[in-house]
Parts: C-alpha cells; structure tokens; sequence
C-alpha cells in the first residue's frame, strides 16, 4: 500500500520538529504544496504558517527560497529551524561580509541548504535570480504577501518584482502567506504574483479568547496614568505569569512609559528602531526568557516574537489601521488562554494619524525621474539619478516606486532602472500622481475605520471581524461593549447585499462588500478605500449595483 502524500507529511512533522499532530488547515495546504499547486494561505498570527512550507520542502527535491520583509525575522527563522534539527538554512542579505555571504552560497550550490531566506530587494540583481535558477528552487515562499498588493496596509514595491522572478526560476510551486489580507487583498496577490492554479486556505480571523476593549481617554496625562496603572494592575493579578505589551505612537514615549512602569516596581523595558543592535536583542531575550515583566514599543517590536504566555496587549495610541492593530493584539493568548487588549484613546489621535500618513504625491520628481530615464536612454541605476537630479534619494525612490507600478519604470538587473520609451513623460505622471492619490485615500479610509472601532457602542469583535470580511452573527458578549450592556443583538435585515458581494457605485467605482449590519454597510472601493453606508440610502437612492 503506498504512503499518501498527508502520512508522509504528518511523519515529517513528527520526525523532525516533533509535531504529533497538524491542524486541518495545515494539512490541506501543504498537501496543495506536494501536488503542485500554488497556495494562498491566511492565518492569524500564532496559527502555524511558517509549518505549510517547512514540512513540505522536508519532502521536494531541492531548496525552499523563502522571501521575507525583515532581517531580524530571517534570523529568528533560521535560529527556530536550527533549533528544531531541521536542514541546513542560510541567509542571504545585504549587511553579510562577502564571506559570510559567500559561504551561504556554497551551501546552495552544493545542494546543503534546505532553505535559503532573502529580502525581496535582492531579487533585483539579476546574478542572484540566476544562481538561484541554477540551484533549482523547489519551493517558492513569500512571507508577508500582503506587501505585494496596493490594497495591503504595507505595500512594498520590491515586492512587485516577485512574479518576473518566479517565472524566471520555472514557476515552482508559490506558498503566499499573510496574517491578515480581505478579500480583495487576495485576489490582488494572486494576480500581482501570477499564481497558478491557486489554492486558498483562510482560517477564521476571531480569535474568541482575546477580550476586546477601549479606554476613552481626555487628554495625554490622563492617558498615561490611566495606562501606567492598568499594566501594573494586570501584572500584579494573583496568578500573574507570562508577559505584557505596550504598543507606543514614539520612541520619545517608549522611553518615559517604560521609566514610568519601572518606578511602580514592574520589570519593563523599552524597545524601538534606535536602539543598537545588541540593546534590542537584548530586550528580545529578556522578554522570551520571562525576565521582564513588560516591554513598551514602537511598532518595530513584534515580528518574529514567538512567546504563547503574553497575557495582555495595551496600545498608548491608535495604529495607523485595524490591520496593524489586529497584527498586533494577535501577539496575546498563543497559548489559547484568556488575554486583555486595550486601546487608551483620544480623538485627537485619529487627526495625528491622518497628518502623519498623510504624503503628497511628489509630482515635481515624479516628472524629473521620468525625463532624466527617458534621455538616459538606457538603464541608470538610483543612486546616479539621485546624484544627478540633486533629489534626496528618498524622494527620488518613491518616484521610482509610483513609475513602476503604473509601468512606466521597470527593473533592468543589477540594481538598475529603465524608462519604457513609449510612455511618455506627462502620461507617466499623470498615472503616477493618479495612483498616490488612490492609495492616500485608502490609507485615509483605514484611519477612518480605526477610528469607528475605537467609537462603536456595538460589539467591538464584530467590527472588527467585519472589516476583514467575516461575520459573526450574535455579539460576542467578550468585549467591553458586551459587558456594558450596549451590544445587544439587532435583528439582521434581508437585503440584496452579502458579505464579499461585488459592487459598483456611480462615483467611487468597483468595490467588495464586507460587512452587513441591519442599519448599515461597509465596503472596500478600489479607488476610495472603505465606505460605510445607510442601508436605507442605499436602497432608497440604488447607490450600489450588484455585479453578477
């Protein structure tokens, strides 16, 4: 009797990471994985994703390229495979001397590496994609997919450059994966990365244990000492073990709220981008290891962080989105027990967070770039059309960015760049501009919606399932709302309109619906972002149209 592709996986599992059992949902995926297909997968942080590649490139006959957004998560992915007695893994990235680089490499191309990991921006050297086509990549992975489409709350241009790569390594199966992507965010990647044949595995986004809260809040004052004492009071609950954290706007707050805690006698540190390199791995371990109480942070602590025991996640300001913050209160109850998440807000926050995620669209660059590629007349790299323009080279690449995407620019290899000679320049920023203004709006209507979440008097985990798409058809009587009594279940209206129906509007175009309560609507508009509408406008002023 032969071994089925699902017992072969399940013995791996078993045999070198020590996993007695897989979830369903792992499962299904991986075994689209052996069979060739392409694969989508959407899990909530903590739900298992990087096993859907790591068991079945055990079972492919050549190495897992896996992509990744962050150095430091290459790294604990690596340390967490070397640790588990996995096949050999190694790094390739910019900030390796050229041995270290050089001996990745060896091991590669001499068939010992199981798994490489890179940074997306080293898919741009044509040199690269060429030795990874002669080490025959089994498996293609790309980690944070949700950079790759415009909808995405991180899009990353770099990422764009995935699908020419993939074909270029002879379209190996492709494991897509994110945390959090709606609907029109996954049919975005699947597109944008060319997959083949996809298959979606999509788990439920509600994480039932996490008790959902908001804290209003007057003034900054109020704020901190009303946070300050809240973390303490949750540390010093009888029983009290595992971990906490405080997500901060500033590393300038980082700092005074972790002094702060340290003077009511909780062990907490402070961790963000400014630290040297040896302080936050330092705070990294000290927060795995149980020998701090509390971490406060910009939003650059997190990826990576792999503790089940963090009991509470406390946010001294709102995010720049429901993407970000679910992101991040995702990091309680790994381990499935009870955790508090509490937002301590003002209104005045929403108005900060519009100004900050507020960027213009630099149409004088935009148009400097554009010209300076064309008389180029060939491929320049950026760093000579920053030097030649007297643009700083941040300006200069975000305009390379913008051109790119509306496919005026196109990577040439070797870090270099080249005009398409028939869009000409107004066109090129006229489409560039057009698509900045696109995605400002998006990002605005993201804003807009945190802002309701923090508002609503309805059930907060209900909201917050529904702008990712899904319904949760009673309150859920776990939030704060719930408990307040302010929650209660309405009776939900018959209409034309179901979660995930596409729509038109007249003004703002094609959109998905994705949420539907008894008085109201919420879409998600390509053009404008999310909208929430009056039912009753809807359907007395037929303001949206099915699409069959």
């Amino acid at each position: 009797m032969s071994t089925t592709n699902r017992e072969r996986l399940q013995g791996a599992a078993k045999e070198t990471f020590g996993w007695d059992e897989l979830h369903a949902y792992q499962l299904e995926a991986m075994e689209h994985v052996l069979e060739g297909h392409d694969v989508l997968a959407v899990l909530p942080t903590g739900a298992g994703k990087s096993a859907i590649y790591q068991v079945p490139a055990l079972l492919v006959d050549g190495p897992a390229l896996v992509v990744s957004p962050l150095l430091a998560l290459q790294h604990d992915q690596v340390e967490a495979l070397t640790q588990a007695g996995a096949p050999p893994a190694v790094v390739v990235n910019s900030t390796q001397s050229a041995a270290e680089r050089q001996q990745a490499w060896d091991a590669v191309e001499a068939g010992e590496a199981r798994f490489v990991f890179m940074a997306p921006e080293q898919l741009a050297h044509q040199d690269v994609v060429e030795r990874l086509r002669a080490a025959g990549i089994a498996l293609f992975v790309i980690d944070e997919a949700h950079c790759v489409s415009s909808w995405g709350h991180d899009f990353r241009p770099d990422y764009l450059r995935m699908r020419p790569v993939i074909e270029r390594l002879g379209h190996p199966p492709v494991v897509a994966l994110t945390a959090t992507a709606a609907q029109p965010v996954r049919d975005d990647i699947v597109t944008r990365l060319g997959l083949r044949d996809v298959r979606e595995t999509v788990t439920s986004f509600d994480r039932p244990n996490l008790r959902l809260a908001v804290v209003r809040c007057t003034d900054a004052d109020e704020r901190r000492e009303a946070l300050v004492s809240r973390a303490a009071e949750l540390v010093g609950a009888p029983g009290f073990a595992g971990g906490g954290l405080v997500y901060t706007a500033s590393r300038a707050e980082t700092d005074r709220l972790s002094t702060e805690l340290t003077d009511r006698g909780l062990r907490a540190m402070g961790y963000h981008a400014g630290l040297r390199a040896d302080r936050r791995e330092e705070v990294h371990q000290a927060f795995r290891d149980g020998d701090v109480d509390v971490v406060v942070a910009t939003s650059a602590f997190g990826m990576g962080i792999d503790k089940p025991d963090i009991r509470f996640v406390l946010h001294a300001a709102v995010p720049d989105s429901l993407d970000s913050y679910y992101q991040q209160i995702g990091r309680a109850g790994r381990d499935g027990e009870l955790a508090t998440t509490e937002l301590f807000h003002r209104g005045e926050d929403l108005h900060l967070q519009t100004f900050l995620t507020a960027v213009r669209a630099p149409e004088d660059v935009l148009r400097a770039v554009s010209q300076a590629l064309l008389a180029a007349a060939g491929p320049v790299r950026l760093s000579e059309l920053t030097g030649s323009l007297h643009a700083s080279r941040a300006s200069c690449t975000r305009a390379v960015n913008l051109l790119e995407q509306v496919g005026a620019v196109r990577a040439a290899g070797r870090g270099r760049i080249v005009h398409d000679p028939d869009v000409e320049t107004r066109q090129a920023v006229a489409d560039a501009v057009h698509l900045s203004e696109a995605h400002q709006e998006l990002i605005r209507s993201r804003v807009a919606m945190m802002g309701g979440y923090a508002d609503t008097t309805g059930c907060r985990r209900q909201f917050l399932l529904g702008y990712f798409g899904e319904q949760l058809a009673e309150p859920c009587g776990h939030c704060d709302n719930c408990e307040a009594g302010t929650a209660e279940a309405r009776p939900r209206r018959r209409g034309r309109f179901t979660v995930q129906a596409p729509v038109t509007h007249e003004e703002w175009g094609p959109g998905v619906v994705m949420s539907v309560e008894d008085d109201r609507l919420t879409v998600l508009f390509e053009e404008v972002g999310y909208r929430t509408l009056s039912v009753e406008a809807v359907e007395e002023n037929d303001l949206l149209t099915l699409v069959s």
